[in-house]
């Protein structure tokens, strides 16, 4: 059964990306679409997407799109996600979507999320009838499309019965809004009950209990929202729980392959490793590293916040600077991780290398030279590094949470089975005994780390198995929304 899915998202690389969400929404729909579904994706035009680099073509027809505070206008621009026929839509509406970043940040002037949000929704459903595409599934994402299924059931019922599918990404961000913003969504004050948390709006929460059908960016984050890290939402999870799946995250492969990878000085393979040693070179120079082969290099790409693990890293990093190992860290994020990271490479020059700022050629580099992977999240819903890490065969060591659980199996010292190193509780001590495995079984049993490279590089985390759940999951959905008529 072939169908038509709606995607609608505050993010889709390579247009607009400022994590994992990004990358999810560049990546599914053509691997959907490799399945013989018709997909399409809506998301907003923001001010530093480069039209011209990405080919974006302008509609000639305006879009009006109904809103609580009255019909709104706004252009539409079309591309194409790279590699695929699946088109993309651009909703343009300057005093909503030009600005410099995708979010608005409190302080900034802008306390109109509830506006944004309802106006990618309502505007994502007002395309399809301007397309005259009528969707059997309507996939929203994270907390700023997370009202389709209520639009849906409510103002945009003549679109249909479609399903709804509604994709947590990071249930820590709920979109808490004032009740006095209920009416610019344009739904009833009947909602309230739906959208009601805690004396305000959870627009998060309005998906959740209104889409047919949940899903969690992986098994383990699946259980885990339904319980300590639900963040306040997990009698909502728990009562959804039948209706909750966990689908894997998956890695572009297209993207992230070392055989291929353009941003490589040299491809390298699971069969031909000859390519790493010479990235591994290039990484120390780009890092200021002492250009030693013999070392163990330990690679980090990351937001530099607590959610990642920074503060727990920054607490252990001299005992773990006491070994002779090598760090490589690129990213950025909180002030004082940024600044403590910065003087980290002050004190120990040669030896820990930071660039503060996030530069994709560099993200590449740092997995193809790196011999681990450090991912010390306090928590994962799924993760892509690790992934990626896989494929480069910089083995991973992680706290075993959300993803990071899902996707790497623990070393085994007795079978000598396992791709990465994990750690069960969030302590300084619990990380530093897992790099401090990692380092030693790299000097001293440098044959079970070759396996391990090995056995996670012909792992297979494609999107294409992804896809096939996901295919699964919509396909239930629309029978569950034909029965319920």
């Amino acid at each position: 059964m072939t169908l038509k899915i709606l995607f609608a998202a505050a993010e889709c690389a390579p247009f607009a990306k400022s994590g994992g969400l990004g990358d999810v929404i560049g990546a599914l729909p053509p691997a959907l679409r490799a399945l013989g579904h018709d997909v399409r994706v809506v998301m907003p035009r923001y001010r530093f997407i480069d039209g011209a680099a990405h080919a974006l073509r302008h509609r000639p027809e305006p879009l009006a799109v109904p809103t609580g505070v009255g019909q709104m206008w706004c252009g539409v621009e079309e591309a194409r996600l790279p590699g695929s026929d699946v088109p993309v839509y651009f909703l343009d509406r300057a005093d909503l979507f030009d600005r410099p970043g995708i979010y608005s940040r409190r302080g900034d002037g802008h306390d109109d999320g509830v506006l944004r949000f309802t106006f990618l929704s309502r505007g994502a459903l007002a395309l399809c009838r301007a397309l005259k595409f009528t969707p059997d599934v309507a996939h929203g994402h994270d907390w700023h499309t997370a009202l389709l299924p209520c639009f849906l059931r409510g103002p945009d019922a003549d679109l249909g019965r479609a399903a709804s599918v509604l994709t947590v990404h990071n249930a820590g961000y709920q979109g808490a809004f004032p009740h006095a913003d209920l009416p610019v969504t344009g739904l009833s004050w009947n909602w309230l009950p739906a959208l009601d948390w805690r004396g305000g709006l959870n627009l998060l929460k309005g998906g959740l209990v209104t889409a047919t059908l949940l899903t969690a960016v992986s098994r383990r984050y699946a259980a885990e929202i339904q319980g300590e890290i639900g963040f306040g939402l997990d009698p909502m999870f728990r009562e959804r729980g039948r209706d909750l799946f966990g689908v894997p995250n998956g890695a572009d492969y297209r993207v992230w392959n070392p055989e291929s990878d353009p941003h490589l000085p040299a491809g390298f393979s699971a069969r031909d490793l000859s390519g790493k040693a010479v990235c591994k070179q290039r990484l120390q120079e780009a890092f200021d590293l002492a250009p030693r082969p013999d070392v163990p290099v330990i690679g980090i790409v990351s937001r530099l916040v607590a959610q990642k693990g920074f503060d727990l890293l920054a607490e252990v990093l001299p005992r773990i600077m006491d070994m002779d190992v090598q760090v490589a860290l690129l990213g950025t994020g909180e002030p004082w991780a940024e600044q403590f990271f910065a003087a980290a490479r002050e004190e120990w020059w040669g030896r820990f290398g930071s660039i503060i700022d996030y530069h994709d050629p560099l993200a590449h580099l740092v997995e193809a030279g790196a011999d681990f992977f450090l991912m010390p999240s306090r928590y994962e819903p799924c993760g892509l590094n690790q992934l990626y890490s896989l494929r480069y065969g910089a083995v991973p060591i992680v706290h075993a949470t959300g993803g990071l659980d899902d996707t790497v199996k623990n070393f085994n010292d007795e079978t000598g089975e396992g791709t990465g190193f994990k750690f069960d509780a969030f302590t300084t001590a619990a990380l530093f005994d897992a790099v401090l495995r990692a380092v030693w079984h790299y000097y001293h049993r440098p044959e079970s780390v070759a396996r391990m490279r090995a056995r996670g590089m012909e792992e297979n985390w494609s999107w294409e198995r992804s896809a096939l759940q996901y295919d699964a999951l919509y396909k239930e959905a629309v029978r569950r929304a034909t029965a319920a008529g």
